[in-house]
């Protein structure tokens, strides 16, 4: 029995099974993000179709989810009562709403996760009973191609073994981190809105090459590809960016001539400005 009347409800998981293979996964939520992390945890035959529950309170998200084989439900208490790890994935002005709905069905056996961007680790252990089991994940879009990059922080209750179940899970989704809840913001600036500077650049290198002669659909997978490239280059050889774009440079060559006029036209400043632009609009959006 947890706080606030929290029995393990008739379906609920027994707080001893954390196993993959045992691990029931609900989703209060069920639009592009937690649909994508799901299927990341699908993919990596992490959890069995079976073991996921979501709910929405439409069918309009639902659909994809039952054509996944997982259940889906539109009662948020089902979730609760049917699973042991919980991604609440609403919309943040909504979430308030919702863990007090919740409230009464959370025991000592749930992990709860959290996607809502602004709504920190406090605000969340004060809605939810005492001693739950919390922790905050920040996702970014190509999450739902599994080539995402995250980062959590978890609450007081949460202990090594949640981190470690939240992390060994979401690996199949792409790169997640344990970081100290002041990083989530940078983090949005840095890559969940990161992903936007970087189609504008890919964007910009197409029409760089539409502009010389290229036909545009090719020069569009080229850039995509080009960008892949260099960013697994920097992953698998953990050298530093400055490093890989010396070795591209040859004295008098392409590269450095072109590289010239991203410095004139003040490239790295320009992002930096943004990263920290976005930073702060993210700060500002959780005091609101």
């Amino acid at each position: 029995r947890g706080p606030e009347g929290g029995v393990a409800r008739k379906g609920a998981c027994p707080s001893g099974g954390m196993e993959a293979a045992e691990l029931r996964v609900g989703f209060v939520g069920a639009g592009r993000m937690a649909g994508g992390l799901a299927r990341g945890l699908l993919r990596a035959g992490k959890v069995p179709a079976s073991s996921i529950l979501a709910s929405a309170p439409s069918d309009k998200n639902l659909d994809a989810w039952r054509e996944s084989g997982c259940r889906t439900t539109h009662c948020n208490l089902e979730v609760l009562q049917e699973s042991t790890l919980v991604f609440l994935a609403t919309k943040p002005h909504v979430l308030p709403g919702v863990l007090q709905e919740i409230r009464p069905a959370v025991g000592p056996h749930h992990i709860v996760v959290s996607l809502a961007a602004g709504v920190t680790l406090q605000t969340l252990q004060r809605l939810l009973p005492a001693g739950t089991k919390v922790l905050r994940l920040m996702p970014n879009l190509p999450c739902v191609v599994q080539a995402g990059a995250m980062v959590f922080a978890r609450g007081s209750g949460a202990g090594d073994g949640e981190a470690a179940l939240l992390k060994s899970l979401l690996s199949s989704c792409g790169l997640c981190e344990e970081v100290p809840e002041s990083y989530i913001n940078i983090h949005t600036g840095l890559s969940g809105s990161g992903v936007a500077y970087v189609y504008l650049f890919a964007e910009a290198l197409a029409e760089g090459a539409v502009k010389m002669g290229m036909p545009g659909g090719l020069a569009s997978r080229i850039a995509a590809q080009t960008l892949l490239g260099a960013a697994k280059m920097m992953l698998e050889t953990g050298e530093h960016p400055a490093k890989l774009r010396g070795d591209v440079c040859t004295p008098g060559g392409t590269t450095i001539h072109a590289l010239h006029q991203l410095e004139k036209g003040a490239l790295r400043a320009t992002v930096m400005n943004a990263v920290e632009a976005a930073t702060n609009r993210a700060c500002d959006v959780a005091e609101d």
